[in-house]
């Protein structure tokens, strides 16, 4: 089991949209297989991105609502309907905040193998393939939110409010 460090706020990777995958080859069975091990190696973790442990490539993992698996090279598809429900972030340790996410999400991609695959779901598995997606484009939840409520969330981000040491 190979369980990597997970990358922090601040980090130049969590801001830097990650590269399509272009080899379906033993280097990316490799990644997904350290990413499966850092996402189950500690409990309570719904996802991980490969940015999050500092590889710059268009793949994540996920186990939310009774479904566990993994995406390269996603693309998502979001419905209209709406939920509001708090979010954390491996990256930012510690902190959660109500976070608008569609309500349904169906994301559609490739397996390790090259294999075209869909993963659709809604509630928790939809903001789990929303967030996810989000890391390969840069993005982190706190960027999604608005008025006071993204307004404490980069007050506490400044001060140093998350569990920085809280690492893997």
């Amino acid at each position: 089991m190979t369980m990597r460090d997970i990358r922090i706020i601040g980090d130049p990777v969590l801001r830097t949209p990650s590269e399509p995958v272009t080899s379906f080859d033993a280097e990316l069975r490799a990644l997904v297989t350290d990413l499966m091990d850092t996402l189950l190696g500690a409990p309570g973790r719904a996802g991980v991105a490969a940015p999050q442990i500092g590889v710059n490539a268009q793949v994540f993992v996920y186990n939310a609502d009774g479904h566990r698996g993994h995406m390269v090279n996603p693309t998502v598809e979001l419905s209209t309907e709406m939920q509001d429900d708090d979010e954390g972030c491996l990256s930012i340790p510690g902190l959660y905040f109500p976070t608008p996410r569609a309500l349904h999400a169906t994301a559609h991609g490739f397996d390790q193998h090259g294999e075209p695959l869909t993963i659709a779901g809604s509630g928790f598995l939809a903001r789990a393939l929303q967030h996810e997606a989000d890391h390969l484009a840069g993005r982190l939840y706190v960027d999604t939110l608005r008025g006071e409520t993204r307004r404490r969330a980069l007050r506490e981000i400044r001060a140093g409010r998350f569990d920085s040491s809280r690492r893997g």
